[in-house]
């Protein structure tokens, strides 16, 4: 029976992994043969990844409620049905952003138990330019927790490859002055360079993975350990669906609520000192017009990869925010931003669900 192909997509928060995986899986779709996603996060079923990959006509399906580090038989099931009802040929999974050790706890894992049935391909390591800046010689201050820096790093010790992403936002310069620190920091490990927004350079990278396999590096990152726990404990996970519904029943404008939205939050943790490592919200508001925006850091602004077309006087939202802050500070102004940019566009909200976690919470489960 021919092995199954299956690849870790590991990377900082706001590396672009899934845009990476869609921007991957087109290419496959289109010249190779058949690719599939699995979204992946510690929080329940609410992802603006999985709804936004949808959209493209990509297959994509959901392990969610914990790290597929620890999710071993749900993962084996989820590539299974992937391979033998949408006829994968390869199937890749994001991990958490905050995440390291999936190379021992997934691919050792999979290698040992499952190794006649799977092919493990290339463990990847996106990085972007920004968060790069945090481990090169200037040591770049993004306003984000030093422990932070650990995360970083021990993923990219992980990586069987390497992909800059983001090339778009740079020029030859900068992008030559990246990947010579990348080569240097990580010897004898492929290093690519490309831009998943704009499918530049993805042809090299997915040669490259359909026609490598996983060295299976062992490597002591400290997973555990006081590092690991410095910087999980400076994390909050905070995911929320809800309805908006205009209270005179008039259109309005759903970007520009977005917008506000998304820079009331930014302006409450600037206040409280605060950082937002990666925020990500889906909204839909009719058939086929969604739009999907992000924000990287309170020093940036709100990015798009698509805008809603039309104003409407009814929308459906999910916000992810994973947060360098306390998780009920982050949930008490997430609830302020809500209410106040809700009265200043006279629409009532209402909510379908709500959770909000630190990493190192007592009592989590």
């Amino acid at each position: 029976m021919k092995k199954n192909k299956f690849m870790v997509v590991s990377g900082f928060l706001g590396a672009g992994k899934t845009t990476s995986m869609i921007a991957f899986t087109e290419y496959i779709n289109k010249n190779i043969g058949k690719a599939a996603i699995i979204a992946n996060d510690l929080g329940a079923k609410n992802l603006v990844d999985a709804g936004y990959t949808s959209t493209t006509g990509c297959s994509v399906t959901e392990i969610a409620g914990g790290c597929i580090c620890y999710q071993t038989e749900n993962l084996v099931d989820k590539i299974r049905r992937l391979r033998d009802v949408e006829n994968a040929d390869i199937v890749m999974s994001d991990i958490p952003g905050c995440g390291v050790g999936a190379l021992d706890h997934v691919y050792h894992k999979l290698n040992s138990d499952y190794g006649e049935e799977f092919e493990l391909a290339p463990f990847m390591v996106i990085v972007d330019p920004e968060r790069l800046r945090m481990i090169m010689p200037e040591k770049a201050d993004i306003n984000l927790p030093e422990e932070m820096i650990y995360l970083l790093s021990s993923q990219l010790e992980e990586a069987d490859c390497i992909v800059l992403n983001k090339i778009d936002l740079l020029t030859d310069d900068e992008i030559e002055k990246y990947l010579s620190f990348l080569r240097k920091a990580c010897p004898n490990i492929p290093v690519f360079a490309i831009s998943a927004r704009e499918n530049k350079n993805i042809k090299e990278v997915v040669e490259y993975f359909m026609s490598h396999e996983s060295k299976l590096k062992v490597v002591d990152i400290g997973y555990g350990g006081d590092e690991f726990l410095a910087a999980e404990s400076k994390l909050s996970w905070y995911n929320r669906r809800f309805f908006l519904k205009a209270k005179d029943g008039k259109e309005f404008d759903c970007n520009a609520f977005i917008d506000d939205f998304i820079e009331s939050i930014r302006m409450k943790l600037v206040k409280n000192k605060r950082n937002v490592p990666h925020l990500k919200i889906f909204a839909v508001g009719g058939e086929n017009d969604f739009g999907k925006a992000s924000l990287l850091g309170i020093d940036y602004k709100t990015e798009y990869d698509k805008k809603i077309q039309k104003k409407y006087n009814k929308l459906r939202v999910v916000i992810n925010i994973r947060a360098a802050c306390e998780s009920q500070l982050l949930a008490a102004l997430i609830d302020e931003a809500l209410k106040e940019v809700s009265e200043m566009y006279k629409v009532d909200y209402q909510v379908f669900f709500t959770e909000c976690f630190g990493m190192m919470d007592e009592g989590k489960e």
